[in-house]
């Protein structure tokens, strides 16, 4: 009797080691696959936002996107780092260098070049052509300035690693860096010609709104430069048209030069500063074509203008510059544009990284695609970029002056005539 209860015992003690042991081990791979569920997750979620948001949705059926994801979730998904190379090797088949993954300290730059007034590294925005990683333009006062790069120069090399491997987010964010290092870059000119600069990063004043007035004898002129649009940007375009109202201007240049774009609302609101009741831009994203957007009746200047452009005006300063062409604001004068006619979203993704996502296109009021295609303007200059925009050696500023001087005087010359005419009538 007792020894068939001991043996009952026994076996009952055993069943519930059994059972523990199983739950403990149980408890561990839970553990370990909730360890892991973070960075796999930071995939699926990028996956996720990418399917709800991009503006082109037959291109997921070209490339087999539900497949793409299925793929990646079977990879060894372990760190953040094993997450976001990831995310880019899964994004890359959608053929978009703007859609990307943004890693913390490149989503932290981003967000801070958007709503801030600083930013460290080297001064160059970056897009793609051909696969090549190409300057739209250089920051004013910037290192990369400085070493004399210019709009069209291709990256080849950021510190010996070639910007072909590396794609355009990472070339973008091997450049930035901590203020008083160093980054060396292969750069190759549109003539072939390839050197090396050793560039050193540090904080550049964006400065985007920048303002002052052009006189001679007869008129003045206000002269208005944005070098890119951020948040700030409509506020101080507002304050900056009030200024030079107060000084009594009669035209205004508007400088768009190498700058290549930024926030696009910030842009569609300085465009509504200078239109009465016109439509702004139209945008085409996965649904198909929205309502253009349609600027308020009142505005900030409403005398005549030259908007300034060229080979480094992108995105949305494209948006602004063909909004002031198509309502025939403004003339435009300069070189063709950059073209890049596509519209980011950005997101957060986990807690300190993000995602850029192209959810539309955009189009001028007139219907004309900007991307890949540029904006010719109305009178095209062939003279050489000033060593600093807005002085008075700047060339390009003295033709727009002279161009504006030529309006007034005609409109002085009809003004005049109106008066004549009316007197002639009371005699």
């Amino acid at each position: 009797m007792n020894s068939s209860f001991n043996k009952l015992l026994t076996f009952k003690i055993l069943i519930i080691v059994l059972i523990i042991s199983i739950f403990s081990a149980n408890f561990l791979f839970i553990q370990r696959v909730d360890a892991l569920s973070d960075s796999r997750q930071l995939v699926l979620d990028a996956w996720t936002l990418v399917n709800e948001g991009f503006y082109d949705p037959e291109k997921f059926d070209e490339i087999q996107w539900k497949r793409i994801r299925q793929k990646t979730l079977q990879k060894q998904i372990e760190t953040s780092e094993e997450a976001y190379s990831a995310i880019e090797d899964m994004l890359r088949p959608l053929d978009d260098p703007y859609t990307r993954i943004l890693r913390p300290k490149d989503y932290e730059l981003l967000k801070s070049s958007n709503f801030g007034s600083e930013i460290n590294g080297v001064g160059l925005q970056l897009g793609e052509d051909d696969d090549k990683v190409v300057v739209i333009s250089t920051l004013g006062g910037s290192p990369a300035e400085e070493a004399g790069i210019v709009s069209g120069d291709y990256i080849e090399k950021v510190d010996g690693i070639s910007s072909e491997v590396l794609g355009l987010a990472n070339t973008a964010s091997k450049l930035r860096g901590e203020a008083g290092t160093k980054v060396l870059v292969q750069i190759s000119s549109t003539s072939g010609e390839i050197r090396e600069v050793d560039l050193e990063r540090r904080s550049v004043d964006l400065r985007p709104v920048r303002t002052k007035r052009l006189r001679d004898d007869s008129h003045t002129i206000g002269y208005l430069r944005i070098t890119q649009f951020s948040e700030s940007v409509p506020k101080k375009v507002e304050e900056a048209l009030q200024e030079l109202k107060e000084k009594e201007v009669e035209g205004l240049i508007l400088d768009l030069r190498n700058n290549s774009g930024g926030l696009v609302s910030s842009g569609i609101a300085v465009a509504d500063t200078l239109l009465s009741a016109k439509p702004v831009v139209e945008t085409k994203n996965r649904n198909g074509i929205k309502d253009a957007i349609i600027s308020q009746k009142e505005t900030s200047f409403d005398g005549p203008m030259v908007t300034l452009v060229n080979k480094g005006t992108a995105s949305a300063s494209e948006i602004l510059a063909g909004s002031l062409q198509d309502n025939e604001r403004s003339i435009l004068m300069g070189e063709k544009t950059y073209g890049k006619g596509l519209i980011q979203s950005l997101k957060s993704l986990g807690e300190d990284s993000g995602i850029a996502i192209t959810v539309a296109s955009y189009l001028t009021p007139k219907g004309n695609n900007i991307q890949g295609q540029g904006m010719t303007p109305d009178k095209l200059l062939d003279l050489p970029d000033a060593s600093e925009y807005g002085s008075a050696d700047d060339k390009w500023v003295r033709n727009a002056e002279l161009f504006l001087e030529s309006l007034l005087e005609k409109e002085k010359d009809s003004v005049q005539t109106i008066e004549l005419s009316s007197e002639e009538i009371k005699s």
